[in-house]
């Protein structure tokens, strides 16, 4: 049997989870080779040296798929395939005594900011110079560009500040360097992320400082666009929306989870807004930026969300017409102060909420993304797929929004690049188009 001194020189890391996570694991994989460790990303466990998996811990599915990842890479250890099985993130951030008397298999569990302890096990020194030098997971063209970590809200829902920790913004130079080193790669796309955008800049400057951030970003030679994630609505800088009018380079995009509507429920949330204020700065973005795509989440299911409540929240989803929207159902999670609230509402009928604001959204999809028909839009080219090519227009980020799919079998465009499409169909969550010359 293998002992645990075995050094190792080759690692595969599985990210689980959202994009901070997948930033996370960039910037391990690009430590460890700058370590001259062979390391890569890959999608599920397979045979190899070593196996790292970055783990998320925010609701009970993901929790539940980090642990059957890490069973399975346990179970490849067992069998002679792995030869050692370390577990990073959010989960292992949480749960970390109880997974090492659950699961001691597990060589080494690290928390989310350990990185420099993980790199020990490999003999590596981490090297803060390697900023912005990332090892991509994503498509080349496009990148997650993390500016803060942690949170500083208290959402009575919310788990993340119990593994993320207080807020710490990243300085705007060195911000500003990694989206240079990043387009310097070929990036064209940058999405900017946080658990909450719209607070950076209050630990470092005094102020909210994201529109500081985008104006100075905005001006990055070959960054052709800036798409903003996860934007906190109480207290929402509007200076952001008028830079986001100001800047071509910044898509008319934003994405601001409300997740309800009821003032009652928001209340019990630990919101810090009422449905009023969500009214007031929904039509005050959109005055300032006609046509921009709004994206936002709901939470289903939440303590004590009756009938009445939830018809509150369909209510305010007909009347604002979001042009994204995704639904969650409430996950009942420890040490949160909703905790001690009773999940009183049963599972089917936060199944049933949920299905019934996706059916709404459904519908609202269809109308919008039919009065593209006809018109020309810049789209960038993600990947090409047997006989279809797909691409986002500015209104859309990958993985979540809808895509403009384009025939391959009878034009050739080249993945990365910007085309002028011309949309001639639509369904519910994509848009059909051709090419058309400039």
């Amino acid at each position: 049997m293998r002992t645990k001194s075995i050094h190792t020189k080759s690692a595969r890391v599985i990210t689980l989870g959202c994009s901070k996570n997948l930033v996370d694991s960039e910037n391990l994989v690009t430590q460890l080779q700058a370590g001259e460790i062979k390391a890569e990303h890959v999608d599920v466990p397979s045979p190899a040296e070593t196996v790292i998996i970055n783990t998320c811990g925010f609701i009970d599915l993901a929790k539940q798929e980090s642990i059957d990842t890490i069973l399975e890479c346990v179970k490849l250890k067992e069998e002679g395939e792995i030869q050692k099985v370390f577990v990073t993130g959010c989960l292992s951030e949480r749960y970390r005594d109880d997974l090492r008397r659950e699961i001691p298999q597990v060589d080494a569990y690290f928390g989310t900011m350990e990185l420099p302890a993980l790199l020990a096990e490999y003999n590596v020194d981490y090297r803060h110079e390697l900023l912005g030098e990332r090892s991509s997971s994503t498509p080349m063209h496009y990148a997650y560009l993390k500016i803060s970590e942690g949170c500083n809200r208290t959402c009575s829902f919310c788990a993340i500040p119990l593994m993320r920790g207080k807020h710490i913004s990243k300085p705007i130079d060195k911000i500003v360097l990694e989206a240079k080193n990043l387009v310097r790669r070929g990036v064209k796309e940058i999405m900017l992320i946080a658990q909450e955008l719209t607070y950076y800049g209050l630990d470092l400057y005094k102020k909210r400082a994201l529109a500081d951030l985008l104006d100075a970003l905005a001006i990055v030679e070959g960054l052709e666009w800036i798409r903003l994630h996860y934007a906190y609505p109480s207290r929402f800088p509007v200076e952001v929306l008028e830079m986001m009018a100001a800047h071509d380079t910044i898509c008319n995009y934003l994405d601001m989870p409300l997740q309800h509507a009821s003032d009652a429920v928001l209340e019990r949330m630990r919101r810090q807004i009422t449905q009023e204020e969500m009214r007031k700065l929904i039509q005050q973005a959109r005055l300032i930026n006609p046509g921009m795509a709004l994206r936002t989440t709901m939470l289903v299911g939440f303590p004590g969300e009756t009938e009445a409540e939830f018809n509150e929240l369909v209510e305010f989803v007909r009347e604002m017409q979001f042009d994204r929207l995704g639904v969650f159902t409430y996950s009942h999670e420890e040490d949160t102060s909703a905790h001690l609230l009773v999940d009183d509402v049963p599972i089917e009928v936060k199944s049933e909420r949920a299905n019934q604001l996706m059916e709404i959204q459904r519908e609202i999809s269809l109308q919008k993304n039919e009065t593209f028909i006809g018109k020309t839009l810049r789209v960038l080219i993600d990947r090409k797929e047997e006989n279809s090519f797909f691409g986002r227009t500015e209104f859309d980020s990958p993985g979540v929004d809808n895509e403009v799919v384009i025939d391959a079998a009878h034009h050739f465009l080249r993945v990365g690049d910007f085309a002028q499409i011309r949309i001639d169909e639509a369904t519910e969550y994509d848009l059909m188009g051709t090419p058309v010359s400039v």
